[in-house]
């Protein structure tokens, strides 16, 4: 879309279900292994009945999709909150809305809220982003 407007809905997305080896993965690139996120034993001691999902794994995807759409150049803020845990298993699914256009530097900045839903419809990550377009 080239023309947005206060309201406008980006397409939705859902990823695949998550794994254990998404966090692992993530958790190697991030220098983050907290072994709750991929060891039965230690997520068991803290309470959990199974490892949970990185919450930055999803805030990172929650940032892609929105910079697939409007371009990592565009960015200017994101600010994300984290929510409901996520699981093995979770497909989760990306949406966002445009809540405000204003006219600067020659330009339009969009702020946009958007969420990372679990299955069940629980916030895993939500927040909002700026974005400037030409």
């Amino acid at each position: 879309m080239t023309s947005w407007a206060v309201g406008d809905e980006l397409l939705p997305r859902t990823d695949p279900p998550l794994t254990v080896t998404d966090f692992v993965r993530y958790q190697g690139a991030s220098g983050d292994m907290n072994p709750v996120h991929h060891d039965q034993q230690a997520a068991e001691a803290v309470g959990y009945d199974r490892p949970l999902a990185v919450g930055m794994l999803a805030a990172g995807r929650l940032a892609t999709y929105l910079t697939d759409v409007f371009g990592p150049r565009a960015v200017r803020t994101v600010e994300v909150r984290f929510s409901a845990s996520a699981w093995p298993g979770d497909a989760l699914t990306y949406s966002a809305r445009v809540v405000d256009v204003v006219a600067k530097d020659g330009g339009r900045e969009l702020t946009v809220e958007a969420v990372c839903t679990t299955p069940q419809g629980d916030v895993h990550v939500g927040g909002t982003a700026r974005f400037h377009l030409d």
